[in-house]
Order: structure tokens, then sequence, then C-alpha cells
């Protein structure tokens, strides 16, 4: 992994180290990680493996011996091929490195790191979908170019999607609206929640012209409903 870690040579160890106490110190972090047996049973299921050369062995691993600048190379590569579905807590060891790159993610996208805006380029539509109306992926989102990390599937599903419509209703055409009608209360508690836990901070640091839009869309709301997000802030 040497030369992997070397691309990030002009990375201080002080910042590398700086990132990893984050990760470190993060609560979830000790109930994430108990230890390596090598027995590569995470690997066997992901199936990210299978499409990268991706393994979530080696970031167990590296975080395990605290290797600062391995673990750096992870959260700005390895972490974006992970697709979250935590297959990998079948470890015998009770370990979850899904949920060590989760907040790997995490701490990446709160510090702003070039990675993280990369990897969620192609994921602002589907942000400002779901946050501001409660409702999922349109299916011309579609796309191989937005959505890379998928795998090839998306590609098949990009090229064919004229046969897929045809296997749907006409109103689901453009939408998911019909099939989850999200409730005005509903979206105004999600707001508060995204709010006061720091979601739209993490928004800020990837995209600063989307957390503008989605913040104006808040706050009318909110407003609308009575509340006060300063008074928020200072609770």
């Amino acid at each position: 992994m040497g030369c992997e870690t070397s691309k990030y040579a002009a990375v201080s160890y002080e910042e590398k180290l700086r990132l990893f106490e984050q990760v470190k110190g993060d609560e979830r972090f000790a109930h994430y990680l108990y230890g390596c047996y090598e027995c590569g049973v995470c690997v066997a299921v992901c199936p990210s493996a299978r499409f990268y050369d991706f393994s979530p062995r080696w970031i167990a691993q590296a975080l395990a011996r605290e290797d600062a600048d391995l673990v750096y190379k992870f959260m700005n590569e390895d972490v974006w091929d992970c697709s979250q579905c935590f297959s990998c807590d079948k470890c015998p060891r009770k370990n979850s490195p899904g949920g060590l790159i989760t907040i790997l993610r995490e701490v990446a996208v709160r510090n702003g790191l070039k990675s993280a805006k990369d990897a969620l380029e192609g994921y602002g539509r589907i942000i400002y979908k779901i946050m501001s109306t409660g409702t999922q992926v349109a299916p011309d989102m579609l796309q191989p170019a937005a959505f890379p990390d998928w795998g090839p599937h998306v590609k098949e599903i990009s090229e064919n999607l004229q046969w897929w419509r045809r296997a749907l209703p006409p109103e689901t055409l453009h939408t998911t609206e019909t099939s989850w009608d999200v409730s005005e209360q509903t979206l105004r508690e999600l707001y508060l929640i995204w709010h006061v836990t720091g979601v739209m901070e993490m928004i800020k640091e990837v995209d600063e012209g989307l957390h503008m839009i989605l913040m104006d869309v808040m706050e009318e709301k909110l407003e609308e409903a009575g509340f006060d997000l300063e008074a928020t802030e200072e609770d």
C-alpha cells in the first residue's frame, strides 16, 4: 500500500491524524470495530468487491492498526466504492466495515475533502428531490455518468429505459410521487431533524449552491408552520 499512499505525500501527517482522530472519536466507532480475524468473510459477501478493487477487510484492518496514512487513502478513494448494503455485518468478530465506512464518509464530507465533493456531485438532484418533496429517484435520473459507483447495472437500465417505461403505469414515468405521498407535517419534522443534527452543514461543505436552495425551501416551510430556526439553534 506504500506506493498507493505516496500520492497523498503532500498532505501532512498531522492532517491525516486529525481526520483519523475524528473517525476514532465517533461514538459508533467502538461498536463497529472489535478486531479482525482476517478470515475474509466480509469480502466474500461484499457485492462491491465483485466490481471494484475493493475490500472492506482492508479498511477494518487499517483502522485497527491506526494507520493514519492508509486510512486517509481509503477515505479519499475506497470508501466511495461501498454500496452500504451492510452484508459485511456477517463478520464473525462482529465488526461492521459498512458502519466504519459510514463514519469515514461523514468525516470526509464534514471536512470538505475533494473526494467527497467528486463522489457526491451526481447526487445533488436526488438530495434536492428527497429533501424538497420527500420522494426518491425518478427513472430519468438513472444515468451511468451520474452514478458510476452503482456498477454496470445502471447502464443497462439507462439503455433500456423505454422498455422499462412500458411496464410502468403512465403516472409514474417522471416521479415517484404517486407511490409515496409525504405529508407536510412529515417534511417539517425531517427538516428540523436535518437542521439540528448538522446534515445541512454537511451538505454545505459539499455543495454550497445546493445548500442555499435547500435552506430556502426549509426555512419557508418551517416559518409557515411557526418554527423559528434561530431560536432552535440557540436551544
